[in-house]
Parts: C-alpha cells; structure tokens; sequence
C-alpha cells in the first residue's frame, strides 16, 4: 500500500508541477496547497488515488501476463475446458470493490465533515467580506477600516472567516491553494473559513459564468507574515472612499482596469484600495434586496437607488440599466 501512495504521490507531484507552470507567480491549485483546507483536499485526493489503484493495477498487470502466459505459441496455462466457477474469485471481484466504495464513502463523508465552510479554523479569525460584481470582487476589512478590488490579504497563521454575498446574479468564489468553493447569492450570505500556512500568492476567482467579462474576474490572494500583513493594513489608499457613490460606480458591469478608469484612476489590471465610509456597508448592500436597505435613513421608497439598487447593474458597453 505504501508503494501505491508513494506512485500516486508521484504521480500528482507532476501534475502539481504542470499548475505552478501555467503561472510563474500565482498558485492556481489545490495540489500546490497553502493552507489546512486545500491541505486536506490534497490528503483527500492521494487517498482515493491510492485506493483505486489496488482495482487498477491488477488490471494493467494481469492482463499481460495473462496474454502470455495463455499465448498461442508457447502456453504455459492449464487449460480446463470444463470450468465454469469459482468461489474465490467471485468473492474477490465482488468483495473488493464493495469494500472499496464503502472505503471511499466512508473518507469522503470525514473529508466533508472535517471541511465545513462554516466551520472555524480557530478562535479570534479575520472577518473579511467580499461582494460579487460584474466582474470584479470587492473585499471590505471592518477591523482595518480598509476596502479593496481584485485583492485579498490575509495574515499567515491566524484563521479568516470570509462572508460573502453578490450585488448580482449568483457567483462562485474559489481560491484553489488555500480552499474549497462556495456559491453566493444576492441578498443572502454564506460563510467561509479558511487559513494560511505558508506565505505566498494564490489566484482567485469567480466560476460561476456571468457575462463578457467573466474570464477577467480573477483576484490575487495575498498570504502575508504578520508584521507584513500589519503593514498591508497600514498602507494609503487610492485616494478613494467606499461610499454610496464610489459604490455605485464600482457596481457596473466592468472589468477591474475599467472601474479603476471610472474612478478616476490609472486604466491598468491592478487592485483598487480604498478607505471604508461606512462600516456597515455590506450589511446595507445584503439589506436592501430585504426592503429596508437604508434603515430608514433615506426615507420610504429610496431602496432602489441605495448602494446601486437591486436591478442589473449598469453597463458602458450598453447593458441594461436599473
């Protein structure tokens, strides 16, 4: 058995080589794994690797070895013409593979209970949250009073609880290296915990097709030291605010070099970093799909127009307004 994981290992190292090929900086997969999640799911796959291949290499070996030792030149088999069961062998073709679905069944079922989202990774994690746009991610830090688009840092060795939600259709975040996906939804959140083990860079993105600019709705993940990461907090802004109106701006349908073009900044794919107007924001962007948005700030009847409204976001490439 330990023979079959060191060949699975092997194996899986070379396609882990083949990911960190396809980017020179980012990590794009779980088989390049940064933290205990991705860590698990790596666990997860040589297991069902080296499970499966006790049904698999018999196959590539015994049939060979049976065209030779059967060959038509030189056979070297007993030849029973008469023979038509045997026991043994009905137990071993039936039983292995019934054992080893009720093996496999049974580390998926530890693998999905040990990797609940909502589950902590320990006490005192970040609380980040991102918001889905068409087609960019927006991350808010209440504890640092800091927002930004198209980049998460996260501190290596302290827990993160992502919440997450979207300001249009449904999306899908992914961050392969350090965890698993999880689906969002206008007007809803959901939870997702994770951690870093390692300093790095990671990709993020969305799977979930939303559009022209789906292929560009990509964000780079940050695992950061400590006093690194101290001092990512600490660093100036863009000049910029999250407030109602810059939201209301990042909200339309554009790409991140767009939005930054919008904003007033320079038109390049890099990520926007702003100071935090309001800390409840993300709760009044998840608020006003439930009708009362502003909490009665703004008066009766001005749901619609808070934090961008609830309708199609807007598109400089003509899409459907509000």
């Amino acid at each position: 058995m330990s023979g079959v994981r060191l060949a699975a290992g092997c194996l899986l190292a070379w396609f882990a080589a083949d990911a960190a090929m396809a980017s020179e900086t980012l990590q794009q997969s779980f088989l390049q794994p940064m933290g205990p999640v991705a860590q698990e799911q790596f666990t997860h796959l040589l297991r069902v690797v080296g499970i499966t291949m006790l049904v698999i290499l018999p196959v590539l070996v015994g049939v060979p070895f049976i065209l030779w030792r059967y060959r038509y030149s030189r056979p070297r088999g007993h030849y029973s013409p008469e023979w038509e069961f045997s026991g043994k062998l009905e137990y071993v073709l039936w039983g292995v593979p019934v054992l080893i679905v009720i093996v496999l069944a049974s580390w998926l079922w530890y693998s999905t209970d040990k990797l609940d989202p909502y589950q902590p990774l320990g006490p005192e994690p970040l609380q980040v949250q991102a918001i889905g746009l068409d087609w960019k991610w927006l991350f808010i830090y209440p504890e640092e009073g800091v927002a930004t688009v198209g980049e998460l840092a996260v501190p290596v060795g302290r827990p993160v609880e992502l919440t997450l939600t979207t300001d249009t259709v449904m999306q899908s975040l992914l961050i392969a290296p350090l965890t698993g996906q999880i689906y969002a939804m206008p007007g809803m959140t959901t939870k997702l915990n994770f951690a870093a083990t390692q300093a790095g860079e990671a990709e993020g993105e969305n799977t979930q097709f939303n559009g022209a600019g789906f292929g560009r709705q990509k964000f780079i993940v940050r695992a950061l030291e400590p006093a690194d990461y101290a001092a990512w907090a600490a660093r100036e802004t863009d000049g910029l605010t999250l407030d109602e109106d810059t939201y209301a701006t990042l909200r339309r349908r554009s790409v991140l070099a767009d939005a930054r073009a919008d904003l007033g900044l320079e038109k390049r794919a890099e990520p926007i970093r702003m100071m935090l107007g309001e800390r409840d924001a993300f709760e009044q962007i998840v608020a006003k799909y439930h009708g009362h948005g502003d909490g009665g700030r703004h008066g009766a009847g001005t749901v619609a127009g808070h934090w961008g409204g609830t309708g199609l976001p807007e598109s400089d490439a003509g899409g459907a307004g509000q």
